[in-house]
């Protein structure tokens, strides 16, 4: 085995060489092409861990526009609300809250909708249910681009031992005529499946947690509006 691992770093270190001496001194037109036949000593790994980064930036950017207009909350709707109960008109708050396209007009719609129907705590429980709703819908699909986030490193690592398998398998049926060539596509397919499996886990990791810290401060938002809604109802009796 040592000696196998011995002739496998003067290999590594003779194409080390060739690259430095060659490949780096290319035309950028030249290491264009070299890039993509990187990409491809990869073998159907790198193609995987292509689609699960573009199905991941996809989820990302979309649910962000979703999220992002979620968070957006006008701040004249609470006013207006407000103004409506004051005058003990809910016909007209539950008619803003229904041509008004936003979680907390939904929340808040639910409330509106058991009043005079149930008690404080049917209100109280009628705006949890509605918001843990809603924001299980800002949530859709979040949850794939943290899988990919674990799963994309885990890939690359397949790739990499397939990758060392192959080049072991090349070194024991070449025996004393050893050749870079032979071990060339193994040892591509070993690293560069490493980093790109690193890269595509670390990037959706990243993009995962931006998304549930835009969900949480919706959340967190939700609940504030929630509570002013609710001191807003029980005002009017306690005057």
């Amino acid at each position: 085995m040592g000696i196998i691992l011995s002739k496998l770093f003067v290999l590594l270190q003779a194409a080390n060489d060739t690259v430095i001496g060659g490949a780096v001194q290319d035309v950028p037109g030249e290491m264009k092409t070299s890039f993509w036949q990187m990409f491809n000593y990869g073998g159907w790994i790198m193609y995987l861990l292509l689609a699960m980064s573009i199905i991941a930036i996809y989820i990302f950017v979309e649910r962000l526009l979703v999220i992002n207009k979620a968070g957006k909350f006008d701040k004249d709707f609470m006013s207006k609300i407000r103004s409506y109960i004051y005058n003990g008109d809910i016909k007209a708050a539950r008619i803003l809250c229904q041509t008004t396209d936003s979680p907390l007009s939904h929340v808040i719609d639910s409330g509106l909708s058991r009043l005079g129907n149930g008690t404080k705590s049917d209100i109280d429980k009628a705006i949890e249910t509605t918001a843990n709703v809603e924001l299980a819908s800002l949530d859709k699909n979040v949850a794939l681009v943290g899988v990919i986030g674990g799963a994309a490193p885990m890939l690359g690592f397949l790739g990499t031992v397939i990758g060392m398998v192959n080049a072991f398998y090349n070194m024991s049926v070449a025996g004393n005529n050893l050749d870079i060539a032979l071990l060339a596509t193994g040892i591509y397919q070993a690293m560069v499946t490493t980093i790109g499996g690193l890269i595509v886990g670390i990037t959706a990791y990243v993009l995962h947690n931006i998304l549930n810290s835009r969900i949480n401060k919706v959340g967190f938002l939700l609940q504030a509006q929630s509570m002013d809604f609710l001191d807003l109802l029980n005002e009017p009796t306690d005057k």
